[in-house]
């Protein structure tokens, strides 16, 4: 049974609301819209989970909280740390970009940056949260998490009216599980979600073949984002239902669709950020004629000298 529902979701809006911003909607032609989730607070929907974890807890940790990322949820955790006022400590992997660890400093994070891969930076934040007492902060794989991102999916049905489908990236898969039960209308019925992963990081596709999570390679541009080694059981309940595709994109069809967002819509997105566009753009997924879709344009923490 899922752990996660759409009251779960409505629940965070309401705790959350004060401290995210309601992210515009941009119709970019008839039927397609962007919800342009990388103008965020520190730039990617990640705030939403990260506020929802801290303030479930009740009291504010007196020990801190602690997280491992890729970048983008470290900066979340960072932020929302900030502005609660408790400490932040950020385990991020060797291949976090340079912005992002620049980030994370400007934040007043305290960062260990450890390990080839997100997996053995998480191995190395476990094993301090249990030193410290710090409360952990996971990167997709906790209820609360799950559900406040979900309010993105509450925020995409309101302002645009209602869509068939909607295309999201996915990594851990929390933020695409969270969207899946975010639009559902409580019952579980509800828009398409295609999601879309790169070739080189197929977490959901891979745990759909075996019918569990199960452990992948990682590499390629999205690595840094979209770097998890494994999909998170949570969102494996969720994504494995009837409602959701899965969709592979290669490195170069994200690399095309984020420069497209910059060319013609003066986006500036990361490339995990452009790749539920990348689907869209290269044809692993086509709207029907007359089909109302979404894509979530997902995180903007990048170079812009890399945008050209």
């Amino acid at each position: 049974m899922t752990t996660v529902a759409h009251h779960d979701v409505l629940a965070a809006a309401a705790r959350i609301g004060g401290f995210v911003l309601r992210t515009p909607v941009l119709e970019v032609s008839p039927g397609l819209f962007f919800k342009l989730e990388l103008l965020q607070h520190s730039g990617s929907f990640k705030v939403r989970g990260a506020f929802n974890r801290i303030l479930s807890a009740g009291e504010l940790p007196a020990d801190g909280v602690i997280a491992a990322s890729g970048g983008n949820h470290g900066l979340a955790v960072a932020y929302a740390a900030r502005e609660l006022g408790v400490r932040a400590e950020i385990f991020v992997p060797e291949v976090t970009s340079p912005v992002k660890v620049a980030g994370l400093e400007a934040l007043g994070a305290h960062i260990t940056q450890t390990g080839a891969i997100y997996s053995e930076a998480a191995e190395a934040a476990a094993k301090r949260a249990a030193e410290t007492g710090a409360l952990t902060v996971h990167a997709y794989d906790q209820p609360e998490v799950l559900a406040g991102q979900g309010t993105t999916g509450l925020e995409i049905m309101e302002q645009t009216g209602g869509v068939d489908t909607v295309v999201v990236a996915v990594g851990g898969g929390g933020f695409a599980g969270g969207i899946t039960v975010g639009t559902s209308a409580g019952d579980g019925a509800g828009p398409r979600v295609v999601a879309v992963e790169p070739e080189r990081i197929p977490t959901l596709r891979e745990a759909l073949r075996a019918g569990e999570p199960v452990p992948v390679q990682v590499s390629g541009v999205g690595a840094d984002a979209l770097g998890a080694t494994r999909l998170g059981g949570l969102a494996y309940e969720i994504l494995s239902g009837p409602r959701v595709e899965s969709v592979l994109v290669s490195d170069e069809a994200i690399v095309a669709a984020r420069r497209t967002l910059w060319a013609r819509h003066r986006v500036a997105a990361e490339p995990a950020g452009a790749a539920a566009y990348a689907a869209v753009l290269s044809g692993a997924y086509t709207p029907a004629a007359g089909e109302r879709v979404a894509v979530v344009v997902c995180g903007s923490n990048t170079d812009p000298a890399t945008l050209t």
